[in-house]
């Protein structure tokens, strides 16, 4: 068999890389729960008529058919889920029944999306969604919490780069277009949140010509999205603006609410800011959405984003609106290990090797790992019993910072960074906290310690 080529958009890890990706979802995972999240998964795919009314997404949708079907149209009703919302919204319909609301939940799962593969965009990745449902109505203090959440989490890893969450609310943006007298709101939003892609003057022109804006108009609309304050004066800013409605004001409220809210969390590694521009091109949300950038990485785009979506899920009958923020774990760990920013202090669990003098003596070196591990020592024998030399630096090529040489007339360990050489029982012996498992470093600290 030749050997393989790597297969575009579907990034995989080596043990020392997973270490981080590990580390990133279970700092989530713990923060989520902190707060009161449920954990569930839900399955890949879903039905195709779902899939393809959330907005612009029908290009980037995998179908799901089995190779051999007779009938081409058998299995042509599925596709792999490109997001976590849209498979949630439908598990809350079928199990609304079985939920207490709101209903709080996490996932940290994979998801799919046929796009062009580049740094921080992969057709398979990891995402972390947290969201709270209701039933009929969700109030509002829901949408600052998930914020909130959200920033209490990314902050715990300290490993990132800052970053900045920006904020708005569609109401605001819908209230001041129809206040202006846009004749398609919607299509306007889908153009206006181009912005951190293309120029403004781009835009302006396709506000024009695609949209049906008049010039003073699209000036209108770029004024509001240069907006960008890191408190609620821009309340002031949109007044000066002169356009008055009662969506407008809605949406300045609850933003300013919003800002308001997250303001106590802000500090050296953490920013919040009411930015104008940020609209999301789904088109379930509502109200609140929610975009987040890390500094000095602007170009990887947005790594965590949501909002609110009052009418996502619906049996017709009974509404269970939501709000949510979902955190894209490959595009910010995987361009990280990429550029080598970040890095696992070892490839392995083991924190000790123990050493192998003869094939005799296996049962003895066995028992020594076996009294490490009910000691909560992730450990491993030698593989085969060469000179103690080659051991170390078998155990030094791994990352294993420990050797443990067992004895008739007592055991000792070492530490093979330092060369200290220290009797040890090994029902009671315990490395370092630091030694105990692996842990995420930045390439900078590794250097630091070599």
């Amino acid at each position: 068999m030749s050997k393989p080529t790597p297969l575009s958009g579907f990034p995989e890890l080596l043990p020392a890389q997973r270490v981080v990706e590990r580390a990133v979802l279970d700092t989530l995972a713990e923060v989520f729960e902190l707060h009161g999240f449920a954990n569930i998964e839900t399955r890949a795919v879903e039905p195709m008529d779902q899939l393809l009314r959330k907005g612009e997404t029908s290009k980037e949708v995998y179908v799901l058919r089995r190779l051999q079907e007779t009938d081409s149209a058998a299995d042509s009703g599925i596709g792999l889920h490109f997001d976590l919302t849209v498979p949630f919204a439908r598990y809350v319909l079928e199990n609304s029944g079985k939920l207490e609301f709101p209903f709080r939940r996490y996932q940290l799962q994979k998801a799919w999306r046929g796009e062009r593969p580049q740094e921080g965009r992969y057709r398979e990745f990891t995402q972390a969604d947290i969201d709270i449902v209701g039933r009929d109505v969700l109030p509002f203090h829901h949408d600052v919490e998930v914020a909130r959440v959200m920033i209490d989490a990314l902050s715990r890893l300290d490993f990132l780069p800052a970053f900045t969450l920006q904020v708005n609310n569609r109401k605001l943006i819908q209230g001041f277009y129809t206040g202006i007298g846009v004749p398609d709101v919607d299509e306007a939003m889908r153009v206006v949140d181009k912005l951190d892609k293309v120029p403004a003057e781009a835009v302006h022109a396709l506000l024009v010509g695609e949209v049906g804006l008049t010039a003073a108009q699209a000036d209108a609309c770029l004024a509001l999205a240069g907006i960008r304050t890191p408190d609620d004066s821009f309340v002031a800013r949109v007044r000066e603006l002169g356009v008055r409605h009662e969506l407008l004001d809605e949406g300045l409220a609850e933003l300013a609410e919003l800002v308001r809210g997250c303001a106590p969390l802000a500090g050296d590694r953490v920013g919040v800011v009411a930015d104008l521009a940020v609209a999301r091109g789904l088109d379930y949300y509502t109200g609140t959405v929610f975009e987040t950038r890390l500094q000095g990485s602007e170009s990887l785009g947005s790594i965590c984003s949501g909002g609110r979506y009052d009418a996502l899920a619906s049996d017709g009958r009974t509404t269970f609106p939501g709000v949510g923020i979902s955190l894209g774990v490959s595009r910010v760990v995987v361009p990280l290990l990429q550029r080598g920013t970040v890095a696992g202090s070892r490839s392995v669990p083991s924190a000790v090797l123990v050493a192998l003098a003869d094939e005799a003596s296996r049962a003895a070196s066995d028992a020594v790992a076996d009294a490490l591990r009910r000691n909560g020592v992730p450990c491993e024998v030698a593989a085969s019993p060469q000179k103690f030399g080659r051991q170390i630096r078998y155990a030094e090529r791994r990352g294993i910072p420990f050797v443990w040489f067992p004895g008739d007339g007592g055991h000792e360990v070492k530490d093979i960074r330092s060369g200290t050489q220290v009797p040890a029982e090994p029902a009671t012996w315990t490395p370092p906290p630091e030694d105990l498992r692996p842990r995420v470093v930045r390439t900078s600290d590794q250097e630091k310690t070599q």
